[in-house]
């Protein structure tokens, strides 16, 4: 085990031509991303082991965190399988044998039937997803809340997408090793790939939430992949057991028929199996890490985005066909064009309308808010050269966000969940008494746009957000002038 992160783990760096990848089917990859306007944050494509493409679409950047969602199942299931290795678990425990003061008084034959295996697999036999109830459970006890939940069918049998079975894998690894999920995996999995700063979000009672809730950097991402195709071996040191590695990324349990779709290929252990012979681990809003074992070839892939079947369509149409062709190198003009294309990706900031010099603006000033859904109660505005300056409060608090004219000014603020966070923050003027106001949580998928018009004393901000859990999100939010002057910022 390593106790210190390895800082020699930098993945080696290539070019396409030299790994026999086509720098042009990269590029069409990128044409097509933007013809489809599909919001990624970040891409690496790894072959041979080297890095041969990569580009964050700036203010997204290298070295920023970003928030993995469910992605972070494959991480938990990996902890399984070191606990495995080291004769703490087997997959064929029973699940409540972990938790004997926690389990139900009455325990149901498929409940008792319940393995370690199944929660891997999502076959825990539950007939939906039962991760909101157990989040909403009363004793604030996620593990009572899980077991307390009926059991439809025989464990193994029918396939559900469950959250909750990915955070009672964490549970149990906090039972037989008395550590977190996170301080298991960085001396084992995290320190040798030289995978530094992860954070894992936790419940109530403080423990990994196992099916969400990780952070890291794309390179970590793709560096994990690198490691399930290496079949668990880094550096000539063995991380994994070879097993569990063709274990966790086969078909285990059928989830669709089929066809076209990348969600309807087989599951494994806590990874999707793809279409071409791949597997995935994949978070809500675009986040990937997908091992293409018969092509030597790993994608990392961070996003803010709806659709994620588009993305893996444009993999398999544009960068697949590349990757398949090991056809030698390409002229280094090929691939000098696309180094400099991927550096100059960027999500500019809004620019302001062609509009005279605005000396004077009835925007400026404090505002107070009617009841709305954001629960923000009010807000104050001042205007300074080419910054705006913005006073929101809400039931946390104040917060402060300066906003560049046409250009992302980088700070920290708590406005989003009451979580600091790294965010890159803009304005434009529409006309003379209107904005629009664009927030980006840099480490997540999340962009806040927000357009404010004034008529006459009263003001409307109507706020949308770009992606969102169910039906996308707007709202429009009214208010008042008052005479408080913003604070000082």
């Amino acid at each position: 085990m390593s106790l210190n992160v390895n800082t020699d783990a930098t993945l080696p760096r290539s070019h396409p031509g030299a790994q026999g990848v086509s720098a042009a089917a990269i590029a069409a990859f990128l044409d097509d991303v933007q013809a489809k306007n599909l919001e990624l944050h970040s891409f690496m494509l790894l072959k041979n082991g080297f890095v041969i493409s990569e580009g964050w679409w700036k203010p997204y950047a290298p070295d920023l965190p970003h928030s993995l969602f469910s992605l972070s199942k494959s991480f938990a299931a990996t902890a399984i399988g070191l606990a495995v290795s080291e004769g703490r678990l087997s997959l064929e425990d029973q699940v409540i044998s972990f938790f004997p003061d926690e389990s139900p008084s009455e325990v149901s034959a498929n409940l008792h039937a319940m393995q370690v295996r199944h929660l891997l697999m999502m076959g825990t036999g539950h007939d939906q997803d039962v991760t909101n109830s157990m989040v909403k459970h009363a004793s604030g006890n996620w593990v009572e809340g899980f077991l307390q939940q009926p059991v439809d069918h025989a464990p193994g049998t029918h396939f559900a997408y469950n959250s909750g079975a990915s955070y009672m894998l964490s549970a149990i690894i906090h039972k037989v090793t008395g550590q977190s999920l996170l301080d298991y995996l960085r001396p084992r999995l995290l320190n040798p790939l030289g995978i530094a700063h992860a954070t894992w979000d936790t419940c109530p009672r403080g423990i990994p939430i196992g099916g969400w809730g990780l952070s890291v950097t794309t390179e970590s991402i793709a560096k994990f992949g690198q490691l399930y195709l290496q079949q668990g071996i880094w550096n000539g040191e063995r991380i994994l057991n070879e097993d569990w590695v063709k274990e966790a990324s086969v078909k285990h349990i059928s989830n669709g028929d089929g066809g076209d779709s990348d969600w309807a290929q087989g599951y494994g252990y806590q990874f999707w199996r793809c279409r071409h012979g791949a597997f995935r681990g994949d978070g809500a809003f675009g986040q990937f890490c997908v091992v293409l074992p018969e092509h030597n070839a790993v994608i990392a892939i961070t996003s803010g985005l709806k659709n994620m079947q588009l993305v893996l369509d444009s993999v398999w149409e544009h960068l697949l066909p590349g990757i398949r062709l090991n056809n030698g190198a390409e002229p280094d003009e090929t691939n000098t064009d696309l180094t400099q294309r991927l550096q100059a990706l960027q999500y500019q900031a809004p620019a302001s309308a062609p509009l005279p010099k605005i000396e004077e603006t009835g925007l400026a000033g404090q505002f107070q808010l009617e009841k709305n859904e954001l629960y923000w109660e009010r807000i104050g505005l001042r205007f300074e050269g080419d910054e705006a300056h913005v006073q929101l409060c809400d039931p946390s608090g104040d917060h402060y966000i300066r906003c560049g004219e046409g250009t992302w000014i980088e700070q920290r603020s708590c406005l989003n969940d009451g979580k600091d966070q790294l965010i890159a923050a803009s304005f434009a003027w529409l006309d003379s008494d209107s904005i629009e106001l664009t927030v980006r949580y840099l480490e997540t998928p999340f962009c806040h746009t927000a357009v404010f018009q004034l008529d006459g004393e009263q003001l409307s901000i109507d706020v949308t957000i770009n992606v969102n859990f169910g039906e996308s999100f707007s709202t429009r939010i009214i208010g008042q002038k008052n005479e408080r002057e913003v604070s000082s910022l």
